[in-house]
C-alpha cells in the first residue's frame, strides 16, 4: 500500500514582515482537523474542556489549556458538545523570529531551551495559565512595538514556568538524543536502518567490537535506557506516526515497525500510549490531505 497522508498542512498567514500573529476565536467551532505547519504555535483555549490530540499524546483538559508546539508536529484540540463561550487564541511565529546569535545569549537562553523542547509540545499548569491569560488576550488589542516586547515576555515567562508537562514522546519526534558517544551514533544509525527486522542484541554489539555484557553496561550508561527498552521505544514511535499518518492497516504497521507479532503490539503500544493502535488512530479523526 502506498502511504498516504492524513494530516493536513495549516497554510499559516504570517509574512517575512510579521514577528508573530494573534488569531483570536471567539465561540471557537473547533472545527479546524488534525494540522502541522513549520510556525510554532502556542495554543490557550479558555471557558470550556474536551481532549487535546499533540503527536502521539491525547489527554482531556478541564476549563482551560495552554500549550506551546513547535514545528511540524500535528495537534488538534476537540472542545465540549455545547461550548458557546469557548475562547481560543493561537499565537505563531516562525522559528527565525530571533537570529541564532540572539538565542545564544545568556538572557535569551530559557528561550532557546524552550524553542528547542518544543517539538514534543509543553502544556503549562493552571498557575502559569492565571498569570498569562491576560497578557495572552491584551496580544490581540494591540499592534505596536511594545506588543513586540509583550510577546518576549510571555516567551520568558513560560520559558522559567514549573509544573510543565511535555506531550508527544521522544520518540514521536524522531529526536531521540542518546549521546555523542561514535560509537553509539554508529549503533543508533544501525537500530534506525534495521528497525522493520530483528534486531539482536549480538549483533549490534559486535558492530563496535564489544561483548554482550560489556555492551549491554556500555548502552545503559550512555542512554539511560536499556537496549531493548531503547529499540521498543523507536519502535512504538515509528508506529505512532505510521497510524497518523498513512492508511496502512494495523497488521502491516506492526511488522514495517519490527514487531513479530500483533498481540505484543498491542500489548506494548497499549502500555506505552494508553490506547490499542486502533484505539489511538480513532482517536485522531483525521481527514485525507487536499
Amino acid at each position: 500500500m502506498n502511504k498516504k497522508e492524513k494530516v493536513l498542512r495549516e497554510l499559516v498567514p504570517i509574512s517575512e514582515d510579521d514577528f508573530f500573529i494573534v488569531l483570536n476565536h471567539h465561540n471557537a467551532k473547533f472545527d479546524f482537523p488534525l494540522h502541522y505547519h513549520p510556525e510554532f504555535e502556542i495554543n490557550l483555549v479558555l471557558n470550556t474542556s474536551g481532549k487535546r490530540i499533540v503527536g502521539d499524546s491525547i489527554e482531556q483538559y478541564y476549563d482551560c489549556d495552554l500549550v506551546i508546539i513547535g514545528p511540524n508536529t500535528p495537534h488538534y484540540w476537540v472542545g465540549g458538545m455545547d461550548d458557546r463561550e469557548a475562547h481560543v487564541i493561537t499565537i505563531q511565529f516562525q522559528s527565525s523570529f530571533l537570529s541564532q546569535s540572539t538565542l545564544n545569549k545568556k538572557l535569551a537562553f530559557p528561550i532557546k531551551e524552550l524553542m528547542e523542547k518544543a517539538p514534543r509540545g509543553i502544556a503549562f499548569s493552571k498557575e502559569t495559565i492565571e498569570k498569562l491569560k491576560s497578557k495572552i488576550v491584551n496580544l490581540s488589542h494591540s499592534q505596536d512595538f511594545d506588543s513586540f516586547l509583550n510577546f518576549l515576555s510571555i516567551l520568558y515567562d513560560l520559558a522559567i514556568a514549573r509544573n510543565t508537562q511535555t506531550l508527544a514522546s521522544i520518540t514521536y519526534i524522531d529526536n531521540y538524543k542518546v549521546s555523542k558517544s561514535r560509537r553509539i551514533q554508529k549503533v543508533s544509525e544501525y537500530i534506525h536502518k534495521n528497525l522493520h527486522q530483528k534486531i539482536l542484541i549480538q549483533d549490534v554489539a559486535s558492530l563496535i567490537n564489544m561483548s554482550e555484557s560489556a555492551f549491554s553496561h556500555f548502552f545503559k550508561k550512555s542512554t539511560n535506557s536499556s537496549f531493548s527498552d531503547y529499540v521498543i521505544d523507536l519502535r512504538l514511535g515509528h508506529a505512532a506516526r505510521e497510524l497518523i499518518e498513512t492508511e496502512k492497516s494495523i497488521n502491516e504497521i506492526c511488522f514495517d515497525s519490527g514487531f513479530s507479532n500483533i498481540s505484543n503490539f498491542n500489548r506494548s503500544f497499549k502500555r506505552k500510549i494508553g490506547f490499542t493502535p486502533s484505539s489511538f488512530r480513532a482517536q485522531q479523526k483525521l481527514i485525507t490531505k487536499h
